[in-house]
């Protein structure tokens, strides 16, 4: 299984910003798909994923991102609009087709990484 981040760069703060993460290897349409993002200094936290159709935020972001999956691009994205300083990090995708419901905001959950993609939001 890989998993290829991208679209990350520099904005700034109220702009938007579409990540992009492709995956192989795998029957995409049977996993749990999420982002997660590290701050310098920070743990790396739960962001949102989708399961099946549903998606699921964390509070930070719930409202200004949205994730969707694309089943026959092997593809999932996060849009990411009223960007804020707060979100800057480094973006990381992940994947798993085992985790239950109430581990899908615990990265310990997912075996599958991706390599990040950073994004830096300038005030």
């Amino acid at each position: 299984v890989q998993l290829q981040a991208f679209g990350g760069g520099l904005v700034q703060a109220g702009d938007s910003l579409r990540l992009s993460c492709i995956a192989s290897g795998l029957t995409f349409s049977s996993y749990t798909m999420v982002w997660f993002r590290q701050a310098p200094g920070k743990e790396r936290e739960f962001v949102a994923a989708i399961r099946r159709s549903n998606t699921y935020y964390s509070n930070s972001v719930k409202g200004r991102f949205t994730i969707s999956r694309d089943n026959a691009k092997n593809t999932v994205y996060l849009q990411m609009n009223s960007l804020k300083s707060e979100d800057t990090a480094v973006y990381y995708c992940a994947a798993d087709a085992h985790l239950i419901l109430s581990s899908i905001r615990n990265k310990s959950a997912y075996n599958y990484w991706g390599q990040g993609t950073e994004v830096t939001v300038s005030s």
